[in-house]
Order: C-alpha cells, then structure tokens, then sequence
C-alpha cells in the first residue's frame, strides 16, 4: 500500500481516492476549492458590473463592504501603501483569501496595484 500523494500546492499527504486534479496540479480538497473560489484581479466584466451594481444601490466609498474589507481599505488610506505579504500578515489571512478581498476591493474601484521598483503596493484608487 502507498503512503499517500503529496498535495503539490500545500505538500499535505493525502491518499489517492482523496486528490483532486485541476490545471494538471494534484491537490488535496483545501487547496481545490482555493482554487476554484478564486476571484479574478484584472477583470473588466467584474469591475462593470461590480460598478453598476453599487451605482445602482447607491453604495458608495466603503458602503456595502464587509467588516474585513473595510479595515483593509481603512488601512491603506492610513498608510498610503501596502504589499499583499504586509496585510497577509497583520490580518492573518492565506494568500488566496488575500487576492479575493483585493480583487472585490479592485472591482469596486477603492484599491488598485501599483508598482515601484520591484514591489507591487495596494493603493487607493
């Protein structure tokens, strides 16, 4: 009997009627549904729609934000910037959790990517 396979995105050890395959990755049951709840950063579908959608609700700035999204907007207006790994850790959130907030965050135009030198900050919009 084998030990198992290793999960190629968490090297978690999991046995073979447990993987799942996606994109040619063998991944346990976690990192699959990170991956199949991923939210597109650049996508201009999202950001329409995401844009009607508030407009037409009346949501403006940080309305309509969860509580988390909030203080992530709340903390880059306070800092003026911040790379992805600096929010990963002062809100203790897995990088895939990390692209979704910013990716909502983007959609509603309140953040965007901006690059200096090698490093990508979050700014406002």
């Amino acid at each position: 009997m084998s030990e198992g396979i290793k999960c190629q995105n968490c090297g978690k050890t999991i046995s073979e009627d447990e993987i799942f395959t996606t994109d040619g990755k063998t991944l346990c049951e976690d990192c699959y549904i990170d991956v199949g709840h991923r939210i597109r950063v650049c996508d201009p579908w999202g950001e329409r729609s995401k844009k009607i959608f508030r407009k037409s609700h009346g949501l403006e700035g940080t309305d309509g934000l969860t509580d988390l999204q909030k203080k992530i907007y709340e903390y880059i207006q306070e800092k003026g910037k911040a790379t992805r790994a600096e929010l990963m850790e002062n809100f203790s959130l897995p990088a895939a959790e990390m692209e979704n907030q910013f990716a909502i965050l983007r959609h509603c135009q309140l953040l965007k990517g901006k690059k200096e030198g090698d490093t990508v900050y979050l700014v406002l919009w």
